[in-house]
């Protein structure tokens, strides 16, 4: 049996804005039925990149391929879902009312929609609060109905920008737990950003990301390995420092 080819595929990829190069040159591949996780600091490229990949991303350069398409293909529409920082929900309707109205949009056919919903509901658990207004829902909440919307139908890549930031310890175990059950039950490849270091070893695969530029990627445990380091934080400092040693020789 062929190996399946990677879920995304980048080579040479570059985003200039203004003056500032903010990825350069990006080499790299997300295995498919993984769950990848993209670590960096603020400002490093993560929401740049990761919007190249959803498509929404202007002036990228060089070859980014997403399931075997051009990133931002009209055929990867219903094939990858994509959750932002801030929850993307109407406020004045329900997590349920959420569902049914981005389920319309997305195309899922009307008699599966019920079904969807309450499947993506259980899912990330607001099977209780389904009747809720989003607007009278907390932060954590709001940030579940986002990711609901984006399980709706079957997506085979899921991208989550910074999907755990202010979340409580529990929901953010609660929610990894999901991730890895979505990638080992369904087949699903994850993409998580993140900028919380002990996050990381939580992920199958990493893309460490510095000031716009790929410093390495691997399991976590090899990336310790090849710094000698315990932690995947540790890992990844050394590898700053390393770096900034050849921009910047003694």
């Amino acid at each position: 049996m062929m190996n399946k080819p990677p879920a995304v595929s980048a080579r040479g990829l570059t985003v200039v804005r203004g003056a500032r190069t903010v990825l350069d040159g990006l080499a790299f591949d997300v295995e498919p039925g993984s769950v990848t996780g993209l670590l960096g600091p603020s400002g490093s490229g993560k929401s740049t990149l990761i919007r190249a990949i959803v498509g929404t991303q202007a002036k990228v350069t060089g070859t980014l391929d997403v399931l075997g398409w051009p990133a931002g293909s009209a055929s990867l529409r219903s094939r990858v879902g994509y959750v932002t920082q801030a929850p993307s929900v109407y406020d004045d309707l329900t997590a349920r009312q959420n569902l049914e109205y981005f389920a319309a949009v997305l195309g899922v056919p009307r008699r599966e929609r019920p079904e969807q919903r309450d499947r993506v509901l259980s899912d990330v658990d607001l099977t209780a609060h389904a009747d809720d207004l989003a607007g009278n829902l907390s932060g954590g909440q709001r940030s579940r109905v986002s990711l609901a919307v984006a399980l709706l139908g079957t997506p085979e890549l899921l991208v989550l920008d910074e999907p755990t930031v202010g979340l409580d310890p529990v929901l953010r175990r609660d929610l990894w737990a999901l991730f890895h059950r979505l990638a080992a039950d369904r087949g699903v490849t994850l993409l998580i950003s993140s900028h919380v270091m002990d996050e990381a070893d939580r992920c199958e695969q990493l893309l460490l990301l510095r000031e716009g530029s790929l410093l390495a990627s691997g399991t976590p445990r090899e990336l310790r390995d090849l710094t000698g380091t315990d932690t995947v934080e540790d890992a990844f400092l050394t590898l700053v420092d390393s770096a900034r040693q050849h921009e910047y020789p003694r």
